[in-house]
């Protein structure tokens, strides 16, 4: 990366990282603390900590539409505020109308696929897979931090406090784009990096994307309704007193970070990836069962725990990845914009659903039924094929002239270690699945350049 690179990828990292960590930061808290707002029921608390999963949902891919055609800072600024009145309104409300208020409009400035497009404008093809996993990275630490951070911020200034300095968050969101992360010289419409609604059918119609879809899906949902009765397990059965929960997540959120990296090297390495999914997946459903019969005491508590983020870490981690190597070339983007949205409907249907079984049946209802959900995963994931272990390339057709689309697809699949080829003659693009291993880089260099009649003339 050069420094114009670096400066563009930690800045849209912390950006991105400061508003995941006020949207988290509610997580480990909001089920002690929302039960002395006016009106306070279960279900309302249960839909309060998942309200923001919906807006974000429903709105993340029309925000990135919208910064194709106005530009993406604009969009993202506007996100940011949306999200900062949303704090406020939450900080300011005395019932738990006003707080499922503010979190709805938190999660209504989704400025996830535009934070994504305007990474995509700022980075070149060869670094723009290195830049990604950076800002995916800071999510995962912005999670962690938040487990923490949560509990220790509601203890010295309570839950007004607390979504103050989510608005102060969002603040220096606002800030850093305006005056650190670079504007781009030109939008890029690329495929692989956002999300076009022509494609969106297809997506929808690839099993082996919903099986993914379903699985991110359950993943959220059961770790949203986990925060809906954890942090009182904690207080009651474990009698830690709610300022000192953080002392719980830390070390199990260290130790299954820890632990989940080996798998990960075997994963991709040992190229078993659907072995050590499986494993990620019947951990997940081990804990809540575990921990749906055994949570009256710290030990039996921490151990499900431990047990649950390490399976966590671990599908977090590999989803995205297995989405990349499954969607079809020019597909990624609108892949992951499917993938996201099915990421916070679970957050959604976890917290509601989540709060309603517990005023309904009981707390241990809800890891029952989580646990039901992650065995139906289980299942579906048993199906899975073990994904082909290809690298995703954007080439750029520099040349005049018009494209044939199927002359540059027979070239481009003549070249050796290339997979799959889709030529896109509006972008003057290619977008390929290519075996590393196996590639000939030079060939594939060289014919980027050549003009459509030169390389019709070139020998297959």
């Amino acid at each position: 990366m050069n420094s114009f690179e670096i400066r563009a990828t930690w800045s849209l990292a912390s950006l991105f990282a400061l508003r995941m960590l006020g949207l988290f930061m509610i997580l480990p808290v909001f089920a002690l603390y929302g039960q002395e707002l006016a009106g306070a029921t279960p279900t309302l608390i249960g839909l309060a900590i998942g309200a923001y999963g919906l807006t974000q949902a429903l709105l993340q891919i029309p925000f990135g539409l919208l910064s194709d055609r106005i530009g993406r800072k604009p969009v993202i600024v506007g996100g940011l505020l949306i999200f900062l009145v949303g704090s406020l309104v939450a900080a300011e409300a005395e019932t738990i109308y006003g707080v499922i208020a503010g979190r709805a409009l938190q999660g209504a400035g989704a400025i996830a696929s535009a934070v994504m497009a305007l990474l995509a404008d700022l980075t070149r093809d060869d670094q723009r897979a290195k830049a990604m996993a950076m800002v995916g990275a800071s999510i995962g630490m912005s999670f962690a931090l938040a487990l923490i951070a949560g509990p220790l911020l509601s203890s010295w200034f309570q839950l007004e406090g607390l979504f103050l300095f989510t608005a102060v968050l969002a603040g220096f969101g606002v800030a850093l784009t305006l005056w650190v992360v670079p504007t781009p010289d030109a939008r890029r419409m690329l495929r692989d990096t956002r999300p076009m609604m022509d494609h969106v059918a297809d997506v929808l119609r690839d099993p082996s994307l919903l099986r993914l879809d379903f699985g991110v899906f359950s993943l959220h949902m059961v770790l949203t309704a986990m925060f809906v009765v954890m942090p009182g397990w904690l207080l009651q059965q474990a009698a830690i007193d709610k300022d000192h929960h953080w002392m719980v997540y830390l070390p199990i959120l260290f130790l299954s970070f820890v632990l989940m990296l080996p798998l990960m090297i075997v994963a991709e390495k040992a190229r078993k990836i659907k072995q050590v999914f499986m494993l990620g997946v019947g951990l997940l459903g081990v804990s809540l069962v575990g921990l749906s019969q055994w949570h009256d005491n710290v030990w039996s508590i921490a151990l499900g725990l431990f047990v649950f983020f390490w399976g966590f870490n671990l599908l977090e981690a590999l989803l995205p990845s297995l989405v990349s190597k499954i969607a079809a070339p020019g597909y990624k983007g609108t892949s992951m914009g499917v993938y996201s949205t099915c990421q916070f409907l679970g957050a959604f249907a976890g917290g509601a659903g989540g709060g309603w079984l517990l005023g309904h049946y009981g707390d241990s209802a809800v890891y029952v039924v989580a646990a039901a959900v992650v065995g139906i995963w289980f299942l579906l994931a048993w199906s899975m094929k073990q994904p082909p272990y290809l690298q995703s390339v954007t080439l750029a057709l520099d040349h005049e002239g018009e494209l044939d689309d199927r002359v540059w697809v027979s070239r481009l699949m003549g070249i050796a270690g290339v997979e799959e080829a889709v030529v896109v003659k509006e972008e003057r693009a290619a977008y390929l699945k290519v075996d590393n291993a196996r590639l000939d880089r030079e060939q594939l260099m060289r014919l980027s350049h050549q003009s459509p009649l030169e390389s019709q003339a070139e020998p297959a």
